[in-house]
């Protein structure tokens, strides 16, 4: 359901005018839910990795919809080795001249890896499209190839999970003004941002246009209320447990060993370097 703001809104959820939404969480509420679900995301991990399982992990959304904030708490306590985080840069000039899928098709998951997209090749249906980067031909081709591409992804065995993480404009707002009055998130603002946050309609419009050619039965998109970033999270996590078939492993019994002998040992008259105890 999308309201007149542009923003989406699931049945039965509350839209503008309507009564309000529950307080944001508190940081202690969120970690304890948290723990529960970074131990699952070990297990899935362990499973990935004996099984030699595939995995990938799209994350769209607007600007400061919160896809970093996700992909952090996903990752947090798993191995970067199995769990592979893929943000790509702006394309080169060779990659400018490429088939347009091809630079992201070296990053789809090997056996025993589980890869997570920050934006994705959905790239081209929503900031290319709205930005004019692409030709609106280009973003049509785009539409209406690539379910066909995501089919044969599924078809080699790869399990496909594509997350839109949604957000209202007072939200944006209120995220995209503490970028500006807070040093420390000065870095995460472009004039790109600026520009898209102006243009809210025209990515409503494609996105609403991308979920029309690219929602498929093999590939579908799931869609998140991140309006509260730290509930976002948890159903974010949570859901993706629900689709992975993975199955805990039994974890050996360890003990920690004694130690061995010095066996004469003594420690070196060298002076070292400390770095000064300020905390």
């Amino acid at each position: 359901m999308c309201s007149d703001s542009g923003a989406l809104h699931a049945p039965g959820t509350p839209q503008q005018g309507a009564s309000p939404a529950r307080e944001p969480m508190k940081n202690k509420e969120y970690r304890r839910l948290l723990r529960p679900l970074h131990a699952e995301l070990v297990a899935v991990q362990e499973w990935v990795r004996s099984s030699g399982a595939r995995i990938c992990i799209l994350f769209e959304g607007r600007d400061t919809a919160g896809k970093g904030g996700v992909i952090k708490a996903i990752t947090e306590r798993v191995s970067p080795r199995v769990f592979r985080v893929v943000a790509l840069p702006a394309p080169t000039e060779r990659e400018r001249s490429q088939m347009y899928i091809q630079r992201y098709v070296p990053h789809l998951p090997a056996g025993g890896e589980a890869v997570i997209f920050d934006r994705s090749w959905y790239n081209r249906a929503g900031v290319e499209r709205v930005m004019k980067f692409c030709t609106e031909e280009e973003a049509q081709h785009f539409l209406q190839m690539i379910p066909t591409v995501e089919r044969a992804i599924v078809d080699s065995g790869i399990i496909l999970l594509k997350y839109w993480l949604e957000v209202s404009q007072e939200q944006q707002t209120e995220r995209l003004q503490s970028r500006i009055d807070d040093p420390r998130k000065t870095w995460k603002l472009s004039s790109l941002d600026l520009e898209s946050y102006r243009r809210w309609y025209d990515y409503s419009r494609a996105r609403d246009d991308m979920f029309h050619s690219t929602d498929t039965g093999w590939a579908p998109w799931y869609v998140v209320d991140n309006d509260d970033k730290k509930r976002g999270r948890l159903n974010v996590i949570g859901h993706l447990l629900d689709q992975i078939p993975y199955e805990p492993l039994e974890r050996p019994e360890l003990v920690l060993p004694p130690r061995q002998d010095a066996a004469g040992y003594t420690a070196p008259t060298q002076p070292l370097h400390w770095i000064p105890t300020l905390y």
